[in-house]
């Protein structure tokens, strides 16, 4: 027995030395697939997932394998995260690979995209550990090229949002005045003409007719008669109602010199059952339910009386309280306020603007397209009135179209301190949250921006940055930006896209881009070129882009 044990342990020590000393074959480039090829990133990030198929035989059963996928580029290099393979016999949480019949592992890559990516080269680096004995194995190329073209997305093309003016250069406003009858008449009564209502009226109409800044747009009667008594009796009684009236206005509009009122119209409805049924609501009279039952039940007018007239009860109620109201001509005035013109609003503001309004000044800046002039007036906006918060979002909304963030970021921060509930400082913040890769903080910004227009492109971006190209597209909505031209191509939906991008209404430097891109995914060489060339005169940085650009890999760029 003890020469058993002698003769056993040799062996077993011999086998385990030869085991420690069985180093893993060099990994081979053709074991492993990059998908996608070339990579491409998503949003602001470089994802890729690699594959390898190991062979049989060729991992070692006390090997664990550390994989660190490298990318590198001329000017830097970024690491991901290792994965771990390792040997059937290795007790640890790696994938396994068996050595007789060899195996599938998965090693993802993820970096935040960096400029000069587009030419690079993705690497495997191999550390082994073999029962705590650490070496490296060649690394091994899986993967050459980044396809960028997601990262053109900016928010440094969305439009701020602007807190608009509310000036009108007209101004609508309306005057009215009922004139009662007593039951079964149609003469306009003396003592009707002296109500508030009527001499407030007559007296709008004067002062409209002789302002220079007023105008009378026009004049309508709409004359009424109970719903009591037969319909034919009624319609006439209406009728004529409406003719008195009208010619009471026509005189008393003659009388005050009145010859410009746009035009006169009249109507008249025989029986004011809808009137009725409205008045009978807001009352407290006794059963007023069943009043309103018979209105539901009986369509027919000369049915509806006959029906309320059996309800003996409360029948003098309506005769008393109700019925009175819808004997009546009601007169309504259209006046027209007019504002001051262009003209007289750039006079004042050049020579006196304390006596432009906020508004006036606020919609005065949408006339140019000079930003400096722009700027020039919102700071005197905020000095008239520096309690409005419209005028320090709005001067923002200029400097960070100029590029001028941090003085953009303090207006729209004294904007929200004015008023904290506004929509438009939050998105423009959101804007400002994304320039500077601040995402969660841009999400609640953006949210808390909800449904002003400018949001849309806005929420486009950031969904496009994510990487969540469903929900851009659905942000962007038909919105005919650089942006949503750029979701529509990375979406395939190329139609779409050249769409988007012709109704552009001021194409710069990045809509010729996104053209060349979409000739370039198209097959069309001569759409690539023509829309190159115009970007790059745009924007000369534009032409070392294109040169490393994979999406313009089949064609010749010397020629720009």
């Amino acid at each position: 027995m003890n020469r058993k044990v002698i003769f056993v342990a040799p062996a077993v020590a011999v086998l385990f030395f030869t085991g420690c000393n069985k180093k893993l074959s060099r990994f081979n480039s053709d074991f492993f697939t990059t998908t996608p090829t070339p990579i491409e990133s998503v949003g602001t990030e470089v994802p890729a997932k690699v594959t390898g198929h190991i062979p049989a035989k060729f991992m070692v059963k006390n090997a664990r394998v550390t994989a660190t996928p490298v990318l590198k580029w001329a000017d830097g290099e970024v690491k991901g995260e290792p994965s771990t393979l390792q040997g059937e016999n290795v007790r640890a949480n790696g994938q396994v690979v068996s050595y007789k019949e060899g195996g599938t592992v998965l090693i993802p890559f993820e970096a935040a995209y960096q400029p000069g990516m587009e030419k690079s080269d993705l690497w495997l680096e191999f550390e082994v550990d073999q029962n705590g004995k650490l070496y490296a194995l060649p690394q091994v190329k899986v993967g050459s090229g980044v396809v960028a073209t997601s990262t053109l997305a900016s928010a440094k093309t969305v439009t701020p949002a602007i807190a608009a003016d509310n000036f009108q250069k007209v101004i609508t406003e309306q005057y009215s005045a009922n004139i009662h009858f007593l039951i079964n008449q149609a003469n306009v009564r003396a003592s009707e003409l002296q109500t508030g209502q009527f001499v407030d009226l007559n007296k709008q109409l004067q002062e409209a007719a002789k302002a220079p800044n007023r105008e009378i747009a026009g004049v309508t009667v709409n004359s009424f008669a109970s719903p009591e008594g037969s319909y034919k009796f009624n319609e006439q009684l209406a009728q004529k109602r409406e003719q008195n009236t009208t010619s009471m206005i026509e005189s008393t509009m003659k009388k005050d010199k009145i010859t410009e009122f746009g035009e006169l119209t009249s109507s008249f409805t025989p029986e004011d059952w809808e009137g009725f049924q409205q008045l009978v609501e807001k009352s407290n009279i006794q059963d007023k339910e069943l009043i309103l039952s018979v209105l539901k039940m009986y369509k027919d007018p000369e049915e509806r009386e006959r029906e309320i007239r059996n309800l003996s009860a409360v029948f003098n109620e309506l005769a008393d309280q109700i019925l009175p109201q819808l004997r009546y001509s009601r007169i309504v005035a259209s006046i027209n306020v007019i504002g001051k013109s262009d003209e007289e609003m750039i006079n004042l503001y050049n020579t006196d603007p304390k006596k432009l309004t906020v508004d006036e000044m606020l919609y005065l800046a949408t006339l140019t397209n000079d930003n400096m002039k722009k700027m020039d007036i919102y700071r005197k906006v905020t000095e008239q009135f520096p309690a409005d918060y419209r005028g320090f979002n709005d001067l923002g909304m200029v400097q960070y179209e100029r590029g001028d963030y941090s003085s953009a970021r303090a207006n729209f921060n004294k904007a929200l301190s004015l008023n904290p509930a506004a929509k438009e400082p939050q998105m423009n913040l959101g804007l400002l949250s994304m320039l500077e890769g601040n995402m969660q903080q841009a999400n609640e910004q953006l949210g808390a921006a909800a449904g002003i227009p400018e949001a849309g492109d806005a929420l486009g971006v950031y969904y496009l940055q994510r990487g969540d190209l469903s929900k851009a597209l659905t942000s962007f909505a038909g919105a005919k930006t650089n942006n949503a031209a750029l979701a529509q191509i990375l979406a395939k939906d190329y139609a779409t896209a050249r769409t988007t991008l012709s109704a552009i209404a001021e194409p710069d430097a990045t809509t010729y881009y996104l053209a060349a891109v979409l000739g370039a995914r198209t097959g069309s060489e001569n759409m690539v070129i023509t829309n190159l060339r115009q970007a790059i005169r745009l924007d000369s940085s534009l032409l070392g882009r294109a040169r490393n650009d994979l999406e313009f890999a089949r064609y010749n760029l010397n020629a720009l």
